[in-house]
């Protein structure tokens, strides 16, 4: 087996260490002799960007609750190739454990976009991020492209379900 390659941890000492165990975790490797086994190495968090680089009212919202984080990429893909690398260093900064974070590699197949709960969750565009509660509701969802970061997005939406809730 290969890992994905990921690389994180915040660089911030006041701020603990956290090193996504995604880098580690056994859904987000794949065997070398398994042709066509995916990866989402695009959410390593980038090694340019540390918690200082994030506002904390987006810190706040995305480390808060017990959210997970859904998120459907492909490593081919230019935008998320351009904006996971930010979110996966969010999710980092925040302290987000590994648990609430799944990642699902994308492909394009003859008739969209194919890969795991493609088609339950209605993918259509990547990167898609869902935000569900730890029961599975549904509070969030970036879809593609924003004027502002995935992080702030769906801090943004999470600091509004927090105050209502």
């Amino acid at each position: 087996m290969r890992t994905a390659g990921l690389a994180g941890g915040v660089t911030d000492r006041s701020r603990p260490q956290f090193v996504p165990a995604f880098a580690t975790d056994a859904r987000f490797t794949c065997p070398d002799d398994l042709p066509g086994a995916m990866t989402l190495e695009t959410l390593a968090p980038a090694d340019d960007l540390d918690a200082e680089a994030f506002d904390d009212s987006v810190l706040a919202a995305l480390g808060a609750d017990d959210f997970v984080f859904k998120v459907w990429g492909g490593d081919w893909c230019g935008d998320c190739r351009r904006q996971l690398p930010e979110f996966g260093a969010a999710l980092a900064a925040a302290g987000v454990p590994d648990d609430r974070i799944e990642a699902y590699p994308v492909t394009k197949g003859p008739d969209g976009k194919e890969g795991e709960l493609v088609g339950e969750y209605g993918i259509e565009l990547i990167p898609t991020v869902v935000v569900e509660s730890a029961d599975g509701e549904e509070l969030a969802r970036f879809v593609e492209e924003e004027p502002v970061s995935i992080a702030e997005f769906l801090a943004e939406r999470l600091a509004d379900v927090e105050a209502t809730a």
